[in-house]
């Protein structure tokens, strides 16, 4: 397969397996009552999402320097498909028997992030602009988790991961590429192997909540002080453990580069899968409740990113996951 022109293998290779992690962390919250699904779900939304979102600050740094018609590309890539998924999920559930429920406002489940990229984009400008910026959305974010933030929008995401996607705008190629010197990736893997003995280690004590990067420090339990320290520390996890995974990817081109170009399929369609094998059962079958169905999980995980990013269900799922939505304008 011939490497597209202009891209980047190793983008591509980050965006798949951050993809692929996302998969596995919807799907593992099916056995996160039982320890090894618990440690596996906590050491995966431990720096996850804060792995996609300082990818999504990197690729958009340049978002608002290329040319006229952005605020066009906004609605037709992020809130068309938001709008389209938001029926489809409506629709879907309801197939699957449960009730059917609609909210432009309130985003059904996975959509959150198409709003919160919005809201991201839309303050990059001020981002850029600003002379500590990784140090004042740090601040916000703290300050944000001290109030009750509406679900509505994605607002309470926004604040919650926005230090993660400023950082992305200001991190450059010579970062990358000095995550990638031999005793950087040395020092990854051993930080990564430390953080998931931890995980099997501490899972009962965590709590679920702490790692969504979303909630107040009333409703986690904790005052303001505590709360602040435990946002804090996430933020700091979150960014240790996401830069570790950015060491160990390789920037070669690999089996899975031309895949990463794809993953807004995988991440919008996901769902489906996920939605239908939990009514199904077959994420609460009895012996997947150990070591065996997290490996399960995860190599189920890994053929699902990689049958949604292939280019047969591009090609049938274009029309609503890629809408033609610049044919409403002149």
């Amino acid at each position: 397969m011939r490497r597209r022109a202009g891209r980047e293998p190793y983008l591509d290779n980050v965006k798949f397996v951050a993809i692929t992690l996302v998969v596995f962390g919807h799907a593992v919250w099916s056995l996160s009552g039982d320890r090894p699904g618990r440690a596996a779900y906590v050491f995966v939304y431990a720096f996850h999402m804060p792995l996609f979102v300082l990818l999504s600050g990197y690729l958009s740094r340049n978002f608002w320097r290329r040319g006229t018609q952005r605020g066009l590309r906004l609605f037709e890539t992020l809130l068309v498909p938001y709008l389209v998924f938001e029926v489809a999920y409506a629709v879907f559930r309801k197939l699957l028997g449960q009730p059917f429920t609609l909210s432009v406002t309130e985003p059904a489940w996975l959509n959150w992030y198409l709003l919160a990229l919005l809201l991201w984009r839309l303050s990059t400008p001020v981002f850029q602009r600003l002379r500590a910026p990784v140090t004042a959305s740090v601040l916000i974010c703290l300050a944000a988790g001290a109030v009750s933030l509406p679900a509505e929008f994605s607002v309470d995401r926004f604040f919650g991961l926005l230090p993660f996607f400023v950082a992305g705008l200001f991190v450059r190629p010579r970062h990358l590429a000095f995550l990638h010197r031999r005793a950087v990736r040395a020092a990854a893997a051993c930080v990564l192997a430390a953080a998931a003995a931890a995980a099997v280690l501490l899972a009962p004590l965590v709590k679920r909540r702490w790692v969504y990067f979303r909630y107040e420090y009333d409703t986690l339990g904790l005052d303001v002080l505590t709360g602040t320290g435990m946002r804090l520390a996430t933020l700091v996890i979150g960014a240790v453990l996401a830069l570790a995974v950015l060491a160990l990817i390789p920037r070669r081109r690999t089996w899975f580069s031309s895949l990463g170009s794809r993953t807004l399929y995988v991440y919008l369609l996901h769902g489906f899968v996920v939605l239908a094998a939990r009514e199904l059962g077959w994420l609460d079958l009895p012996w997947m409740r150990g070591p065996e169905g997290v490996a399960v999980i995860a190599v189920s995980s890994l053929a699902v990113a990689v049958t949604l990013s292939s280019p047969p269900v591009r090609s049938a799922a274009r029309w609503i996951v890629e809408p033609p939505a610049r044919a409403l304008f002149r």
